[in-house]
């Protein structure tokens, strides 16, 4: 397994619509992510900058990669679109944290 981490940029006023999607995930987008080999998802907010923090493990099999060529995959990017900063085919656009620190 390995961690990774990322930033998004959340529209600002978005904050409460982007908490209600998430608390109303679609079932079918978890078992996306599970069978892509993605688990221990969390996904943080800087209230002050409209930052996502996202973080995550996944397995060294993992097929994230391809996640963007699928259905589910789309449509909720196409759902999440209005909220958050994307690239044209509605991907969020979204910055590799590199780890400087850690603590087991």
């Amino acid at each position: 397994m390995e961690k990774l981490a990322f930033k998004m940029n959340l529209k600002p006023g978005c904050a409460e619509a982007y908490r209600h999607r998430h608390d109303a995930i679609w079932p079918k987008l978890v078992r996306l992510l599970r069978m892509s080999g993605i688990r221990d998802y969390s996904i943080y907010l800087d209230e002050t900058s409209n930052t996502l923090f996202g973080v995550l493990w996944r397995s060294s099999d993992h097929a994230m990669a391809d996640l963007s060529q699928h259905e589910v995959m789309q449509e909720w990017w196409a759902y999440m679109a209005d909220l958050m900063e994307t690239h044209p085919d509605n991907e969020p656009v979204a910055t590799p944290l590199p780890c400087v620190f850690y603590l087991e």
